[in-house]
């Protein structure tokens, strides 16, 4: 059996607050350390049939970014609904309320 690993480390400061998000991966071809500004992590708990989530960013995560994240996330969320489960009918209203979301919070979602 394949085996992949992702590895996340979080440099905080003195508060405990995030300065620095960096990622990696046993199988990608890039085999440095990549920065990110923000993460969401969800699992799946079966047992207790909940999810279990981290979400991070760091103290320099400008709003616009974050807005523009949170937009991209319900988007791929989608996807990823669609992909699992078929269900065509919730894609769409999500993907209304996606247009809806950015359209509030001023994204260009155009190029």
């Amino acid at each position: 059996m394949k085996k992949a690993e992702i590895k996340i480390t979080v440099e905080l400061d003195e508060k405990n607050v995030p300065e620095n998000i960096l990622w990696e991966s046993t199988d990608s071809e890039n085999k440095d350390q990549v920065a990110a500004k923000s993460m969401m992590l969800a699992l799946w708990d079966h047992n207790y049939k909940n999810a279990m989530r981290i979400d991070l960013w760091t103290k320099d995560m400008p709003v616009d970014e974050m807005k523009r994240f949170f937009y991209e996330t319900l988007q791929t969320m989608g996807d990823s609904f669609l992909r699992a489960t078929g269900e065509k009918n919730i894609v769409e209203d999500l993907r209304d309320y996606c247009a809806h979301f950015a359209d509030k919070m001023g994204i260009n979602t155009k190029g």
